[in-house]
């Protein structure tokens, strides 16, 4: 698998968790992850994921003037991304202790109750 696949669900939890602190417009949320290691995204892997978060009504966008240049597009958390921001941390945290737990031997014997479904 590669990591262009793995990353497919995982960026949307990214964007909506940057775009949560403040707007931010689509060159920014690409330097932005650039800081956090993924400097390979482009803002053509970012502006589809934008416009379908848009139309699920997760973020909302405005146009604003820019310092260089034509106005930016800015966007914003919605309610509905903010909730999906908190399920996509829950299923986020359930997996990376299930595949933490398989890489490195350890068994939960607790069980987590959480089905990854939600």
């Amino acid at each position: 698998m590669s990591t262009t696949q793995m990353m497919k669900g995982i960026l949307d939890g990214c964007l909506l968790a940057i775009i949560k602190d403040r707007e931010v417009y689509g060159y920014e949320l690409a330097e932005q992850l650039g800081k956090y290691g993924f400097e390979s995204l482009s803002e053509g892997t970012i502006y589809p994921l934008l416009m379908r978060m848009q139309k699920e009504e997760l973020v909302t966008s405005t146009r604003k003037k820019s310092t260089a240049g034509p106005k930016r597009k800015y966007y914003s958390l919605t309610a509905k991304g903010e909730e999906e921001l908190v399920k996509f941390i829950e299923r986020w945290n359930y997996l990376q202790t299930n595949v933490n737990g398989i890489l490195n031997h350890e068994v939960d014997t607790e069980g987590s109750g959480f089905d990854g479904n939600q």
